[in-house]
C-alpha cells in the first residue's frame, strides 16, 4: 500500500523544454513527478494546485543518464526520473512562468 501524498509532493517541478513548449499548443503538460504517484493521483493533484480540469494523463519513467566524472576518473549516475503528460480540457491552460 502506497502512502498518501500532499498534492505538493506528488508534482515536483514542470519540464522545461523545446519539446514541452512544443507540446503545450496541444495543451498538453508535462511535469516531474514522485516515482510512487499514480495516474489517479497526478489527475487530482494538478486539478487541485492549478483548478483546471484534466482530461487524460500519460506517465512514463526515464533512466538516468551515466555521466563520466573526469577528475576522478569514475563514473556516475544522475537520478531516474518518472514524468507525467496532463492533457487539459479545451479552454483550461496553467500559467507555468507567473510574474
Amino acid at each position: 500500500m502506497t502512502p498518501v501524498l500532499d498534492h505538493r509532493d506528488v508534482i515536483l517541478r514542470p519540464v522545461v523544454s523545446e519539446k514541452s513548449y512544443a507540446l503545450l499548443a496541444d495543451n498538453v503538460y508535462t511535469f516531474i513527478v514522485a516515482p510512487q504517484a499514480t495516474k489517479p493521483e497526478i489527475r487530482a493533484a494538478v486539478e487541485a494546485i492549478f483548478e483546471v480540469e484534466v482530461v487524460k494523463v500519460n506517465t512514463l519513467r526515464r533512466k538516468g543518464k551515466r555521466r563520466h566524472n573526469r577528475r576522478n576518473n569514475t563514473w556516475g549516475r544522475r537520478p531516474d526520473t518518472k514524468r507525467a503528460l496532463v492533457t487539459l480540457a479545451a479552454g483550461d491552460s496553467i500559467d507555468l512562468f507567473e510574474a
